[in-house]
């Protein structure tokens, strides 16, 4: 995930998060900035970035599918402004899925074009049909510090 600064000399501090679901639709396991790795260990975080200085991908969120275990059925991606400035302020941002090993970029939003009042964004979910991964982009503009604040609408998308 790419980001920038918004208005004035505040910094916007947006977070990656990746919530795991079972088939009940029940939050099994998250990666964010306070856990950085699943308990499993087939999805790792790099990292809480609060500026945004720097090239490339500011935080990145590692997903290895074939480790997913059975019962997750779903992950859900989400960007938060922890700091609390609306999508209004956001420039120069996005957040892309990318797959490591052709390096193919699968999908990409622009989150300066999402401008709105709000403070999240649900991006997207990989889920499981018929034995394969499949990939569903939801952008769905939502409010909150945190993914905790974004539950009751992510399992709306499950």
């Amino acid at each position: 995930m790419g980001r920038m600064f918004g208005g004035g000399n505040d910094s916007i501090d947006l977070d990656a998060s990746c919530i795991m679901f079972d088939e009940n639709k029940q939050a099994v396991d998250t990666v964010w900035f306070r856990q950085l790795r699943s308990q499993d260990g087939s999805i790792q975080h790099s990292g809480d970035n609060r500026t945004g200085d720097g090239d490339g991908d500011d935080e990145v969120i590692h997903v290895d599918l074939s480790r997913v275990p059975g019962h997750v059925k779903t992950l859900v991606f989400t960007v938060n402004s922890f700091t609390g400035q609306t999508f209004d302020t956001v420039a120069n941002s996005f957040c892309r899925l990318v797959d490591s090993g052709n390096r193919q970029e699968v999908a990409k939003l622009n989150l300066s074009d999402v401008k709105g009042s709000h403070t999240a964004v649900i991006m997207a979910k990989v889920y499981r049909h018929n034995g394969e991964w499949k990939m569903h982009a939801i952008g769905e503009n939502a409010s909150g510090r945190t993914f905790h604040d974004l539950l009751p609408r992510v399992v709306a998308h499950l």
